[in-house]
């Protein structure tokens, strides 16, 4: 039998929500769709929105936002290379220094229990995003975080498809 055959014949595990957290607490819900579409109606660019996203959600585990951020980087004309080198964006020269600004800060302030964003991090964001922007960042970074931990948490939106 082959490797692929083995992972075809392989029982998938199938997960379940542990909480409707969404639904049992509709007014968080709510409060949590409201921030998301502030954030989501920043200047910022759509493209550099979904490397963040997906960036923070791989860093936090969240297959469910992995799986949709990375769909709608695709479906706004992102390449797919650029997606799939995403881990590991520092090691390519396939990001501008921008999106590179960005996808720092977005690991630094997800990362934060490892130590706090550092000034250099702060000054390339700062270097590369108007004041109002980066503050927008923040947010982004910050609204990302919280959704990854609501359904890594309650596994409220399971990928098993």
């Amino acid at each position: 039998m082959t490797t692929n055959e083995n992972l075809k014949n392989t029982d998938k595990p199938q997960l379940t929500v542990r909480v409707a957290a969404d639904k049992l607490a509709p007014a968080a819900m709510r409060a949590m769709s409201a921030l998301d579409k502030a954030t989501a109606g920043s200047d910022l660019e759509a493209g550099l929105k979904e490397l963040v996203r997906a960036r923070a959600s791989q860093i936090n585990g969240c297959a469910y936002c992995v799986d949709t951020h990375s769909a709608d980087a695709l479906a706004g004309g992102e390449d797919q290379r650029r997606l799939l080198l995403l881990p590991v964006w520092r090691e390519t020269g396939l990001f501008t220094a921008r999106e590179r600004a960005a996808l720092a800060l977005t690991e630094a302030v997800t990362r934060l229990s490892e130590g706090p964003v550092t000034e250099e991090v702060w000054a390339a964001a700062a270097e590369r995003f108007e004041e109002t922007e980066l503050a927008e960042l923040v947010w982004l970074i910050t609204t990302i975080n919280a959704w990854n931990r609501v359904s890594v948490a309650s596994q409220a939106w399971p990928v098993n498809e």
